[in-house]
C-alpha cells in the first residue's frame, strides 16, 4: 500500500496552516495513499498560546480536531495528525500535552500518543534554548495501533534520540513508525537522517518522518528533509525544504523477508523495560 508524508512551513495563522495541509493531503490521496502523516505543530507554530488552543479544543470550540476528522473522512485517509496541544486525558486544566492523533478513514480518532520526551536543550542557533517543559506536560505511555497498512507505532520529534522507545514499539508489534517533527535546522543537519536510518535499521520498521522545513519567523528555522525510510535503512523518498508531499509503497513482504533473514529480535539477549501501553481507543 502507499503511504505519504507531508512537509510544511507552518506559521501562527491556524486557518492558513490548515488550508495548506488540506492541499497537500489532497495530493497524497490522489497518489493513492492509505495513510498520511502531518508534521509536528502542523496547525500552529511560532508565538502561539498552546494553553489557549488546548482549552478551546477541550471545549469543542477549536477548529483543529473537527478539521482532522473531516479531512480524514472526506479524503478516505488514515491520518496521523502531527501534533497539537491537548489536555491530558481526564484533566480540565494544567499544561497540555504535545499529542499526536490517529484518525481512521471514517474520521474517527482511534489512537492518541502524548510526547514522552520533551525538548529541553541548548542549541547554538538564534533561539539558543528550547524549553518544551515550560509549556507542555510529559506523556506517560507508548502507543501502537493497527491500521490497514500495518501496525503503527507513534513517536514525536525528540523521541527519535531515545532508541529504547523504538525498541518498545517493536516489542509491541510495530511495523511502521510515525515521526512528526520540527527538528531545528542546526540539529537536523547534524543528526536527522542518521537517527532516522538508525531507528529504522534497529527496529526493522518503515519510518514515516514528517518534518517542518523552512523559516517560521525570526529565530526559528527547521531542517526539512522529511523522509520515508524502509526497514533496511534505505531512503525511499525525501523532500529537502519547503512544503510538499512525498509518498512510497510499503512493501510488507519485503520487510518480512528482511526480518526473517536477519532475525534481530530472536537474537536479543537484553530487553528494555516495557513502557506502559496506552489504550488505543482513548479519544482526545
Amino acid at each position: 500500500m502507499t503511504v505519504a508524508v507531508i512537509q510544511m512551513v507552518s506559521g501562527e495563522n491556524i486557518a492558513a496552516n490548515l488550508a495548506s495541509a488540506r492541499r497537500l493531503l489532497e495530493q497524497a490521496a490522489a497518489e493513492g495513499a492509505r495513510l498520511a502523516v502531518l508534521p509536528e505543530n502542523f496547525a500552529a507554530m511560532g508565538r502561539v498560546n498552546t494553553a489557549q488552543i488546548a482549552a478551546l479544543e477541550a471545549q469543542q470550540q477549536g477548529p483543529i480536531l473537527p478539521w482532522l476528522a473531516q479531512t480524514a473522512r472526506e479524503l478516505g485517509l488514515w491520518l496521523v495528525g502531527g501534533t497539537l496541544p491537548l489536555l491530558p486525558a481526564g484533566h480540565q486544566d494544567g499544561k497540555p500535552c504535545a499529542s499526536s492523533l490517529l484518525f481512521n478513514e471514517f474520521g474517527e480518532c482511534v489512537a492518541r500518543y502524548d510526547k514522552l520526551h520533551l525538548f529541553d536543550a541548548a542549541v547554538d542557533d538564534q533561539q539558543g534554548r528550547y524549553q518544551e517543559s515550560e509549556r507542555y506536560a510529559q506523556g506517560q505511555s507508548c502507543t501502537v495501533v493497527d491500521t490497514p497498512v500495518g501496525r503503527l507505532g507513534m513517536t514525536i520529534c525528540y523521541d527519535l534520540r531515545f532508541p529504547e522507545l523504538y525498541s518498545a514499539l517493536r516489542d509491541a508489534g510495530a511495523e511502521l513508525i510515525s515521526v512528526p517533527s520540527a527538528f531545528t535546522a542546526l540539529t537536523g543537519a547534524a543528526h536527522w537522517q542518521v537517527l532516522l536510518r538508525a531507528r529504522a535499521i534497529e527496529t526493522q520498521c518503515m519510518l514515516l518522518a514528517a518534518n517542518q522545513g523552512g523559516e517560521h519567523g525570526p529565530g526559528r528555522e527547521t531542517f526539512g528533509h522529511s523522509a520515508i525510510i524502509d526497514a533496511w535503512g534505505r531512503v525511499l523518498a525525501e523532500l529537502p525544504t519547503g512544503a510538499g508531499c512525498i509518498s512510497s509503497t510499503y512493501a510488507y513482504a519485503e520487510q518480512a523477508a528482511i526480518r526473517q533473514r536477519m532475525p534481530i529480535w530472536q537474537h536479543k539477549r537484553f530487553s528494555v523495560a516495557q513502557l506502559p501501553r496506552a489504550d488505543t481507543e482513548d479519544t482526545p
